[in-house]
C-alpha cells in the first residue's frame, strides 16, 4: 500500500465509524476528496484507488484536473465570482457554494447541481454564505431558474467555535430547504478536522483535504 492509499483507506475507516456511532448507515454519506493545489498526478492517483468523488475551489486549476480526470464527478467547493460562474457550471458536475441571487441568475439555464452555502456566524474570511433566514428564497429562485438542480444545503464551521452546535444549526436550515424542495436532502458540512461532528448532524457529503493527501503544497 502506498502512503496515499493508507491515508484514503484510514480516513474511509473513521467514516464508517462514525457514521455507525451517530446511528447512520456508511454508504449513506459521501466523501469527497478535495484537491486543491496538488498535481493532477495525486488525482489520478486517488482514481485509480476508486476516489470518484473531487473538490476543487479555483478556477482554472479546477478546470484543467476536470479535463485530466473526466471520468469523476466535480465538485467546485470555493467561493465562487458572479463573472466565472458559467465558465465553472461547463465542467462542474456540482456547485456548493451558491450563496446570493445573483449567482443564481448567473448559472440559470445550466444543467448543474447546487447547494446553497450557509453562513454559520464567525468565519470571518470571506468565504461566503448566505444568512440562514435568506436560505429559503434563496431556494425559491432556485427553483424558478431554469436547468439547476437543488440539492441541499453546504457550510463550513466556524473558526474558534466548537463545530457541533453550527452543524445542528445547518440541520435546522436543511429542514428549511427540504420544505421548499423535498428532493434537496443533501448537506455538505464536515472537513478534514471536524467530519465527525458533521456526520453527527446529519452530513451526507464531506469535504476531506489534507487527512486524505496530506499537506497541501504551496498555491
Amino acid at each position: 500500500m502506498t502512503e496515499l492509499a493508507e491515508s484514503l483507506s484510514a480516513v474511509q475507516e473513521q467514516v464508517a465509524d462514525a457514521a455507525r456511532a451517530a446511528g447512520r448507515d456508511p454508504a449513506e454519506i459521501t466523501t469527497i476528496v478535495v484537491t486543491k493545489f496538488q498535481p493532477v498526478t495525486l488525482v489520478q492517483e486517488l482514481h485509480a484507488l476508486g476516489v470518484r468523488d473531487f473538490g476543487e475551489n479555483r478556477h482554472p486549476e479546477a478546470r484543467d484536473k476536470a479535463a485530466a480526470v473526466p471520468d469523476a464527478t466535480w465538485h467546485f467547493v470555493g467561493q465562487l465570482q458572479t463573472n466565472k460562474a458559467r465558465q465553472v457550471a461547463r465542467y462542474a458536475d456540482v456547485i456548493h457554494s451558491v450563496d446570493r441571487p445573483e449567482l443564481v441568475d448567473a448559472l440559470a439555464g445550466r444543467e448543474v447541481d447546487v447547494l446553497l452555502q450557509v453562513d454559520l456566524g464567525g468565519s470571518g474570511e470571506g468565504r461566503g454564505g448566505a444568512r440562514a433566514g435568506q436560505v429559503p428564497a434563496l431556494a425559491e429562485r432556485v427553483l424558478a431558474a431554469g436547468g439547476l438542480r437543488l440539492r441541499g444545503v453546504m457550510a463550513v464551521a466556524p473558526l474558534g467555535a466548537p463545530p457541533g452546535p453550527a452543524f445542528a444549526a445547518l440541520a435546522l436550515v436543511a429542514d428549511q430547504v427540504r420544505a421548499v424542495e423535498p428532493t434537496a436532502t443533501w448537506v455538505s458540512a464536515g472537513m478534514s478536522g471536524d467530519f465527525r461532528d458533521a456526520i453527527a448532524a446529519g452530513a451526507t457529503h464531506l469535504r476531506i483535504g489534507t487527512a486524505i493527501t496530506g499537506p497541501r503544497p504551496s498555491a
